[in-house]
């Protein structure tokens, strides 16, 4: 039995396929247009497919995904493994719904911080009790280098890079000193504020940066770039039952 686990970021779109519990391949995808789905769906011939969108997609593509297979579309209104008790639970965005299932399926019965790498850093708290409480929300990477061309004069925009020094030599090293270890150590922070007030405390940290900046926290971290992907799966099981 394989699904099909579509996500749809403001950066990026992206797919895997699992066939039972193992992930066959993942890759980015160019759009989310339908024809693009079409040639994706008769590669892959999936039984079940599972969408989580934070963007305006074609809602064509959501009828040639029900048409083709067993469909569910990850909203506040999914059966998930999680209580969400705030304010207006509709509008936490799918991305983090999928990432608070995946915490809860893999790490149970611990309070679980997930950190993801994104257009935006998420920072996602899941009680032990399994209660998707909330989190943060901070610029992620590229925005941050954009900010810093579009709101000044003179400074460039620079691409990311990792072999740089914690004192910048020349403007581009500057930049990326601030904006990388900037949001390493906010990072660091955020994790030693919430084990200073939890116990039974783990992290994951995901998104496709997230390899890089594993090595540059002090904190132990679990890193895992295909989490928010094993999620959706999760809740793909529970909802999407054939």
């Amino acid at each position: 039995m394989k699904t099909l686990c579509l996500d749809f970021g403001n950066t990026r779109l992206k797919y895997a396929l699992f066939e039972q519990d193992r992930l066959l391949e993942s890759d980015a995808l160019p759009d989310g247009h339908p024809d693009t789905m079409q040639i994706l769906l008769q590669r892959l011939r999936p039984e079940k497919t599972i969408l989580s969108s934070v963007i305006n997609h074609d809602p064509n593509t959501e009828a040639l995904l029900a048409g083709s297979c067993q469909f569910h579309r990850l909203s506040h209104e999914t059966k998930l493994p999680i209580t969400v008790p705030v304010g207006k639970p509709e509008e936490m965005g799918a991305d983090r719904l999928a990432l608070a299932a995946a915490a809860v399926h893999f790490y149970p019965g611990k309070n679980n911080l997930v950190i993801g790498l994104g257009t935006a850093i998420t920072y996602n708290f899941i009680n032990q009790y399994n209660q998707f409480i909330g989190g943060a929300i901070s610029p992620g990477m590229e925005m941050r280098f954009k900010s810093l061309r579009d709101y000044t004069a003179l400074l460039p925009l620079v691409s990311k890079a990792w072999d740089f020094p914690l004192v910048g030599y020349d403007t581009r090293t500057n930049i990326l000193s601030g904006v990388v270890m900037g949001m390493a150590k906010e990072i660091d922070g955020m994790i030693d504020a919430h084990a200073e007030k939890y116990d039974n405390f783990n992290v994951v940290l995901t998104g496709g940066d997230n390899g890089y900046f594993a090595g540059l926290l002090k904190n132990r971290i679990f890193a895992d770039s295909d989490f928010l992907f094993k999620g959706l799966y999760a809740i793909s099981e529970t909802n999407n039952k054939l």
